[in-house]
């Protein structure tokens, strides 16, 4: 489920729901919405995904 995945990224991660959602997809709101039901498209997963694997590889290379 994405929603879990978001849940661990942001654990691990620190960032706040809001500046996830407007980094990942441009909607501060996407995490709050995902939390209360929202089920995502296909397209937005991917993205989704995308951000928070580019995101982490950021963070291996820099350190």
């Amino acid at each position: 489920m994405l929603i879990r995945r978001i849940e661990k990224f942001l654990r691990r991660t620190n960032m706040p729901a809001s500046q996830f959602g407007r980094l990942a997809v441009r909607d501060p709101r996407l995490v709050m919405d995902l939390r209360n039901g929202r089920e995502p498209r296909r397209r937005m997963v991917l993205r989704v995904e995308h951000f928070m694997n580019k995101y982490e590889m950021e963070m291996l290379d820099a350190r």
